[in-house]
């Protein structure tokens, strides 16, 4: 019984949130400025209003905390809508709509930051969680605290996460990651080791290379590898994708990826076509993503399933 109550707190928390947010980009946005206002200004002033109010609850969080001013670097509070659309022939279709509220402090702790959100963002990576995805996200609504530090070339980060279920769910996430630069190429090694109540503890790694050719296009190269202790599951993902920049505010990119496991032994498991359409319509606010993909997996027979994901993202 309680299972259901905290079941029914949270979807009617959600419906709330999305609710006050919807009726104050109304109210702000569509009915403010001069009567002769385009409606696409009116939507870009009031996206400025709601995140001008975003960033003012969250300084006074910060000096409630602090008590006083220490730094005045400007508060990088951020608040992102997202609605994601999933179709295959073989699960249908599917849609998911998501909040992610990222607080900064930065008078509480330079490195630090809180963040609310619908789903665990670090289920979602490397490109078979992201850009291959044809599911939702598993509805798991938490707070994440990061602490950021850069040790010498290498970014740092570990990130506790409390799940809001009951009972309470504890999940870690300890990373490391650099980035670095050379003439004609570059590359971008990462190391993660989680514990979470789903997958238990593992270990993720990848180490992906890009390579500009010219200014319209780039090619990069994808290795990523997972190892779910619980499963015992080594999963790897190996693939090329060519990126072409098509204005200053869109791209395409295509890509082949090939995923393995080990179990029950170490073999190929899928192959995958993608082609991805990004296009940003307002910068910093409203931008969305089209990938149809064709996808050959070995429980199907390696016989090719259509799909298409679409994802908008609303960011105050």
């Amino acid at each position: 019984m309680s299972h259901f109550f905290s079941k029914l707190k949270i979807s009617k928390l959600k419906k709330i949130s999305l609710g006050v947010l919807i009726i104050l980009f109304c109210q702000h946005g569509l009915a403010a400025g001069a009567p002769d206002e385009t409606l696409e200004e009116k939507f870009i002033e009031g996206d400025i209003i709601i995140s001008e109010w975003f960033d003012g609850i969250a300084d006074g969080i910060d000096l409630f905390l602090v008590r006083k001013r220490i730094t005045h670097r400007r508060n990088e509070t951020n608040v992102r809508l997202t609605n994601s659309t999933y179709y295959t022939e073989v699960s249908g279709l599917t849609n998911s709509p998501s909040i992610s509220v990222n607080l900064r402090l930065p008078n509480v702790e330079e490195y630090w930051n809180l963040k609310f959100t619908s789903y665990d963002e670090s289920k979602d990576r490397g490109v078979r969680n992201n850009q291959l995805r044809t599911t939702a996200p598993e509805k798991n609504y938490g707070a994440t605290v990061g602490l950021f530090k850069k040790l010498g070339d290498v970014r740092t980060s570990f990130q506790p996460r409390i799940e809001l279920r009951d009972p309470l769910k504890v999940g870690h996430l300890l990373a490391f990651e650099s980035l670095a630069e050379f003439k004609t190429y570059r590359v971008n090694p990462r190391l993660e080791f989680y514990a979470n109540p789903d997958k238990g503890t593992g270990i993720f790694q990848a180490i992906n290379f890009n390579f500009r050719l010219s200014k319209v296009f780039s090619i990069t190269l994808v290795n990523e590898a997972e190892y779910e202790d619980k499963k015992h599951l080594y999963s790897v993902t190996n693939g090329v994708s060519l990126g072409q920049s098509v204005t200053k505010k869109s791209s395409l990119a295509y890509g082949f990826y090939i995923g393995s496991n080990n179990q029950p032994n170490y073999h190929l498991d899928s192959e995958t076509l993608v082609v991805s359409w990004g296009h940003t319509i307002y910068n910093k606010i409203l931008d969305y993503s089209i990938s149809p993909q064709l996808s050959f997996v070995r429980n199907n027979n390696f016989t090719g399933v259509p799909g298409i994901s679409l994802g908008i993202n609303l960011n105050f």
